[in-house]
């Protein structure tokens, strides 16, 4: 079950939901929208191996905006620190945003229960577009989760500001199938 936006208001009051900085003017219908951060990161090697740690130079978001390109993924992070540990966040563009045709998660939408931190966003581009710090970029809906919770431990937790993949590591451990 979806969480209307009066209902997120009521749950941030409540701290059952992490919402950092919270602006009332934010809340929407059934969503929070949240603000895109002042830093990208980029990566350098054309090819990306999973296997292998990768390297990334960081972009600042420039006040008169940054152009993103097609054919590259940027790394990008939500200004708002955000998180539950009742709630399961979903992030998607925000529709004014999607019209421009850029992607804000690609595919990485689901938010695991218990993950506090600025979420990592996978901007892409359709054709070039242009960016800006504290720009609206896109919204979170919070869902109310059936069974037991398991609140997420893993590698990204607490992060700030835009992460790279990190999937080397599970290729660190031997899988069996």
């Amino acid at each position: 079950m979806i969480l209307t936006g009066p209902e997120i208001e009521k749950q941030y009051k409540l701290n059952r939901i992490t919402i950092n900085p919270f602006h009332q003017s934010h809340v929407n219908p059934n969503s929070y929208n949240f603000r895109l951060g002042p830093v990208l990161k980029c990566y350098v090697n054309e090819v990306l191996d999973p296997k292998f740690p990768q390297e990334t130079i960081d972009i600042p978001v420039e006040d008169t905006g940054t152009i993103l390109l097609p054919n590259k993924i940027y790394l990008g992070h939500t200004l708002e620190v955000m998180g539950s540990d009742h709630y399961v966040p979903i992030i998607r563009a925000r529709s004014s945003v999607a019209r421009l045709g850029l992607f804000v998660h690609v595919t990485a939408d689901l938010i695991d229960i218990g993950s506090h931190n600025q979420w990592t966003l996978q901007l892409h581009a359709v054709q070039p577009v242009k960016v800006f710090p504290n720009m609206l970029i896109g919204q979170v809906t919070f869902w109310e989760p059936l069974g037991e919770i398991e609140l997420y431990k893993g590698k990204y937790q607490g992060l700030m500001g835009p992460q790279p993949s990190q999937i080397y590591h599970d290729f660190e451990e031997e899988i069996v199938v």
